[in-house]
């Protein structure tokens, strides 16, 4: 069965008339290589808007995950409605939406580049999607960001002591209550509170102890 031409699927989002089941069997009935294309559509993306040209050392210049990794993600991760998933270096949202399509869960945004979060926040109230939100600023700054997180979704949005200054922000939630990172083409370092459950391809999940 053929999913919803994604202008119909956008209406439908938009009022709120597509249970996450009924999103999931829509994108899982599309071809791998034709699923990004179709989600892209479906949210009415244009072209990227330019990396900053300012972007802080250390920082990595966006690039859109693969719907599939983020499917991926969402199941290993084992997200719910009940969660919230903070994606760092949200970039215009991909994860978010995904996330959020799929389970009902709240989603927030960090992004440090202004254009991507104005086109992120657009997008949002174009949607219609009250369980989303975008905060403006340095991830590996912007601590009170992760207090109501229960998964981190990273896509190489940094590396090294940027990283480093992350996950030291990140422990003393860590040590109050569970938590699942995930990250993308980046394995990060160790930590004692922290340990590796799950890898799939690029693909890894870490949960706190």
């Amino acid at each position: 069965m053929l999913p919803p031409d994604p202008e119909t699927m956008r209406r439908s989002l938009v009022a709120h008339e597509t249970p996450p089941p009924a999103f999931r069997a829509a994108l899982a009935s599309l071809p791998f290589t034709e699923r990004d294309a179709w989600l892209d559509r479906v949210l009415g993306l244009e072209d990227l808007p330019a990396d900053t040209p300012d972007l802080p050392r250390g920082c990595v210049p966006y690039l859109p995950c693969s719907a599939d990794t983020l499917m991926r993600m969402v199941d290993l991760a084992e997200v719910k409605s009940t969660d919230t998933l903070i994606d760092i270096g949200s970039g215009l949202g991909r994860a978010m939406w995904i996330a959020h399509f799929l389970t009902g869960a709240r989603a927030i945004g960090v992004e440090i580049q202004p254009a991507l979060a104005h086109a992120s926040r657009a997008l949002i109230a174009r949607l219609n999607a009250d369980r989303l939100s975008v905060i403006e600023g340095d991830a590996a700054a912007e601590t009170a960001s992760l207090t109501t997180g229960t998964v981190f979704f990273l896509y190489c949005p940094f590396s090294g002591p940027r990283l480093d200054a992350w996950l030291t922000a990140l422990e003393p939630l860590a040590r109050a209550r569970p938590l699942r990172i995930c990250t993308v083409d980046l394995p990060l370092p160790e930590r004692p509170w922290l340990t590796r459950t799950a890898i799939s391809a690029d693909l890894e999940v870490y949960r706190t102890c």
